[in-house]
């Protein structure tokens, strides 16, 4: 068994506790629903021999130049929604270069319950392994409760991009309550385990403190054992109304992770574009 094999299977177990001893029943109303995408390199180019869609989650294969596999997901339906457990598990082999995108933002909706709703979201990579995850905003509109976990498991040699973009609330409307964790292992170590918690009832989350009135809040992680790494924070845009954001290295591997506000979607896309381009020339 190969390691991106061994690891997703010790994922697998472990995932399958925490979820028995932690995760919500869930609600009858709910949808529980859980898409797989696993690539491997066949010494020639990525292959997609296992693309499973289920529930809102419909999965395709996307043209591409070179060796890269890329992976479209389209909503089917309206999702997440209170009550709903939704998984997506996305396993990429020893030297596989896949790319993981969404067609539209994510809308997490009250539903017909005001149950909270889990949109899990599990990333394995073997031995010199890329992997990008580069989804569209997920927005909590009015009402909504979810609980959004992404957890990694990255081989010592693996390359990850993470993005990850949230719009508290649509136009003129309060946000719901969404709660979210990043939890990143390499080689086995913790890298990185964050969790973020915004809207009511969380106190302070609007506060100069926190978000200081900015609605949109993102972060982006590059994690790559070729990358020099300084040891000092940069700061983006600093003062500025348009949102800011800061660069920092993580102590445990070749890695930086950027956490940005802004007062837009499209000025949070742009944060976290300078801060890659930054990351990517030193």
């Amino acid at each position: 068994m190969n390691l991106a094999a061994q690891l997703a299977a010790d994922r697998a177990g472990l995932a399958g506790a925490l979820s028995r001893a932690e995760e919500p029943a869930g609600h009858p109303d709910g949808v529980r629903a859980a898409a797989r995408i696993h690539a491997t390199y066949n010494g020639r180019v990525t292959t997609l021999p296992q693309l499973r869609s289920d529930g809102p989650f419909h999965l395709r294969r996307m043209r591409t130049d070179g060796n890269t596999a890329k992976v479209g997901i389209i909503g089917a339906m309206s999702a997440p929604l209170g009550g709903d457990r939704l998984t997506i598990d996305v396993t990429a082999g020893d030297r596989a270069v896949l790319e993981v995108t969404t067609a539209a933002a994510t809308l997490a909706l009250r539903g017909p319950t005001t149950a909270p709703a889990t949109y899990d979201v599990r990333l394995t990579a073997g031995e010199h392994t890329s992997l990008h995850w580069l989804p569209q905003p997920l927005i909590s509109a009015a009402g909504s409760n979810l609980r959004q976990t992404y957890t990694v498991e990255l081989a010592a040699t693996a390359r990850l991009l993470l993005r990850e973009e949230q719009l508290l609330g649509r136009a003129n409307e309060h946000p719901g309550h969404l709660i979210s964790r990043l939890l990143v292992h390499r080689a086995g170590r913790p890298l990185l385990d964050q969790q973020t918690a915004y809207g009511d009832p969380e106190p302070g989350w609007d506060g100069p403190a926190v978000l200081h009135g900015h609605r949109a809040v993102g972060q982006l992680l590059l994690v790559d054992p070729d990358m020099g790494i300084h040891r000092s924070p940069v700061l983006l845009r600093e003062g500025s109304r348009d949102g800011c954001a800061v660069l920092t290295p993580l102590a445990g591997g070749p890695a930086l992770l950027a956490t940005a506000i802004a007062p837009t979607s499209s000025a949070l896309r742009e944060l976290l574009d300078e801060a890659l381009a930054y990351a990517l020339q030193k």
